[in-house]
Formats: C-alpha cells, sequence, structure tokens
C-alpha cells in the first residue's frame, strides 16, 4: 500500500508540475499522406521558435493512403474521427484539444504553419476568434481558381457580412484560431463544409470579438483534385446562411410583399382612386398580401426552430416577445380575421339576398369580396401556424424530458 500511494503522490506531482497546453494546432486529413507531414513540421517549428507550450493533432476522417503513420512520424497527435466531412472532423478536434487556443488549418500545405504568431497575439489580446484574410495577406498564383477569388468569396462573404452585421472580409479562409472555450459555446453541429460558416454566423450572433490578421495562400501540394467541389459547395454555405438568417430569406420579402397588399387595398378605397382600381389589381394586392403573411409566418417558425434545437443562439427579440408569441394568442387573433372575413362575407351575402338573389355585377362585388376572403385566408393561415409551432414546442419538450 506504501508503493501504491508513493506511486500514486509521484503521478500526482508529476501532472501539477506540468506546462498547460496553451495552444492547439488542429489538422483535419483526409488522405493528405503527401503534405500532412511537411504541415506538421512547420506547425512544429512554430511552437519550438516562438516558446509556446503546444501540441499538433490531426483529426483524420478515415485515410486510406497512410496519412495516419505519416502525422505520427512527424510528431502529431492523431485520433479517429468514423463521420466523415470537414465539420466533422473539425468537432472532433476541438472536443480532443487540450489547449487553450486552437489554430485550424488544411494539412494540404496551401497554409503556412509556421506563420502563426499574428493569431496568437489577437487571441492573447482578447479575440475569441481570429480569422485569416487571404485577399490581404496575398494569393499565389494558381492557389484559388478564378471563380472562387472574384465570384464565390466575395458573394459569399458580402452575404455573410450582410446577414449578421459582420465586419470580416474573408468568410470562408480555412487558417483561423479561436478560444476553445468561447467556441464550445456556440454549440457547433454542421458536419460538413458549410460548418466554416456557422462558426463565424454563430460567433458574430453572440457578439464574440472577432478580428482578421493577413494570411497567405498558396498552390496546395496535392496530387489529385481537392475536396471542394464549387457548385455544391457553395451551394451549401449559401443555403446555410439563407436558413440560418431567415430574415432575408422570408421576413424582409414578406414584410414588404404585405406592406404592398395593405397599402394597395388602403388606395382602393379611397373615393377618388377607388374607381379606377380594377378587381384584377385587387386581386394581386390579396395575393400580395396573403403571400407576405405566409413568408413572415416561416421567418418565425424557422427561426424558432433554429433556437428550441439549439442551432441559433436565442436573440434578444425572441426572448422579449417570447410571453406573447403563446398558442392562444394565435389562435384568437387567427379567429378573429376569419371572423371579420366571415361576417364581411355575410354582410354581402345579404345584400344579395335583398336583391332577391339576381345577377350580380362581378366587378362590384368582387371588390368586396377579394378583401373578406383576404381576411378569411390570414386568419386561418394564422391559426394554422400557431398551432404548428404549439406542436413543435410540444415535440421539443417531449425530446427534453426523453433524453433526460
Amino acid at each position: 500500500m506504501d508503493v501504491l500511494a508513493a506511486d500514486a503522490s509521484f503521478v500526482d506531482a508529476l501532472l501539477a508540475h506540468q506546462t498547460p497546453v496553451e495552444l492547439t494546432i488542429l489538422m483535419p486529413c483526409l488522405n493528405e499522406a503527401r503534405t500532412v507531414a511537411t504541415c506538421i513540421h512547420a506547425a512544429r517549428r512554430f511552437l519550438e521558435e516562438s516558446g509556446l507550450a503546444g501540441e499538433v493533432l490531426v483529426a483524420d476522417n478515415g485515410s486510406t493512403d497512410g496519412s495516419q503513420e505519416q502525422a505520427r512520424r512527424a510528431g502529431a497527435r492523431v485520433i479517429h474521427v468514423p463521420r466523415r466531412g470537414y465539420g466533422a472532423a473539425l468537432l472532433a478536434g476541438i472536443a480532443s484539444a487540450s489547449g487553450r487556443y486552437v489554430i485550424m488549418g488544411d494539412a494540404d500545405e496551401s497554409y503556412d504553419f509556421s506563420a502563426l504568431q499574428a493569431f496568437v497575439d489577437a487571441l492573447r489580446g482578447g479575440a475569441e476568434l481570429v480569422m485569416g484574410n487571404r485577399f490581404r495577406g496575398g494569393i499565389a498564383p494558381g492557389a484559388m481558381p478564378a471563380l472562387h477569388r472574384y465570384l464565390g468569396n466575395p458573394v459569399l462573404s458580402f452575404v455573410g457580412r450582410l446577414f449578421f452585421r459582420s465586419a470580416i472580409r474573408d468568410f470562408h479562409c480555412g487558417l483561423r484560431g479561436f478560444s476553445r472555450a468561447a467556441i464550445n459555446r456556440l454549440g457547433l453541429v454542421s458536419p460538413g463544409m458549410e460548418f466554416a460558416s456557422e462558426m463565424v454566423a454563430k460567433a458574430a450572433l453572440a457578439g464574440m470579438r472577432i478580428e482578421e490578421v493577413p494570411t497567405t495562400l498558396r498552390p496546395d501540394g496535392r496530387d489529385r483534385p481537392p475536396h471542394l467541389r464549387t457548385w455544391r459547395d457553395g451551394w451549401r454555405h449559401l443555403r446555410f446562411l439563407l436558413l440560418f438568417c431567415p430574415r432575408w430569406l422570408f421576413l424582409y420579402p414578406g414584410l414588404t410583399l404585405f406592406a404592398l397588399g395593405l397599402g394597395g387595398f388602403a388606395l382602393s378605397a379611397l373615393p377618388g382612386i377607388s374607381a379606377s382600381v380594377g378587381i384584377h389589381s385587387l386581386l394581386y394586392m390579396a395575393a400580395a398580401t396573403v403571400l407576405g403573411a405566409q413568408l413572415v409566418q416561416l421567418a418565425l417558425l424557422t427561426k424558432w426552430v433554429g433556437i428550441i434545437s439549439r442551432v441559433v443562439p436565442p436573440q434578444p427579440w425572441v426572448t422579449r416577445w417570447t410571453p406573447y408569441m403563446k398558442l392562444e394568442h394565435g389562435l384568437v387573433a387567427g379567429f378573429l380575421l376569419m371572423a371579420v372575413g366571415l361576417g364581411w362575407s355575410a354582410w354581402l351575402t345579404w345584400g344579395w339576398g335583398a336583391t332577391g338573389f339576381g345577377a350580380l355585377d362581378p366587378t362590384e362585388t368582387m371588390r368586396v369580396a377579394i378583401p373578406a376572403v383576404t381576411l378569411m385566408i390570414l386568419g386561418a393561415q394564422a391559426a394554422a401556424g400557431s398551432l404548428f409551432a404549439g406542436a413543435l414546442n410540444f415535440s421539443w419538450a417531449s425530446t427534453r424530458e426523453g433524453s433526460t
């Protein structure tokens, strides 16, 4: 027992005096035997020259070309990630990282892992996410296809800045550093290439301090096509940004259509204008009003689904309005709108009966029928949407109780 106790005390003492790991350099890897060792050597050289206590971690995504052994020989710690995908590899790597900070980058020699001091300085200075900017640092000839350089990256970066009010100029740079604790709070989930967009979008929504540093991009050292597929992965990034920010996909177009439809109805009721507005115009106004209301409702439902599934962090306005967005409130509003529309239709029918149910002038009748039917549709839509939101809440609550 004394020997065991002494051994345990010796191990505890060793652990207590271990230098904490400040930096993990993380590389996702899938069949990079040609380049991974060079990247690891550069990363280890940076750690030695900068005097940082760190590690090089390779998250292997099922390589079949011996990348794992090459990485181990070069001095990296290697973990196996059975789930395929760029995001899946990085999620597993972040979970396994020992460092307070993590700098991630592709293991294909396109980034210089021996030049990471700017990332470390920014992280030590309080930044929670540090993005590389290839357009400021320099893109070597042949390093980035023209379609990516002049269309794909600028468009997606512009969309990202617009949607998430971020100043990042290179939204999809693969070389980036972050505080591991801060990133873990974001609840990242994307297993594919859209992981890169999810990280920046959630960090911006969470109000994290994000900075950019110049980064150079070189032609990669692969002897095979890259894993990135231009149109497929570009669409996945754009789709994620749109669904992650439904105000641009649904809310703003919906509010615009709704305002145009209601504004048209209001103008058509004015004495000097009503005679010149035909029933065809009224039909288009009704369509704009109904479609606009549907898009606004979809925006709210999409945002709510993202929040309850923890894909989207809660927004202050959602928290503020949640007490008022109850199933019962939506049902009451919906039934009131339907009641007004039905009452209006009943009044129209009553007037028709007073004439003995004779022939009607469709031009005059439809002027009243179209707004009445529009109100009934809006009411039914509001009630149905409220019931659907209630079903989502119930399903989510049941799932949480079952998991606990």
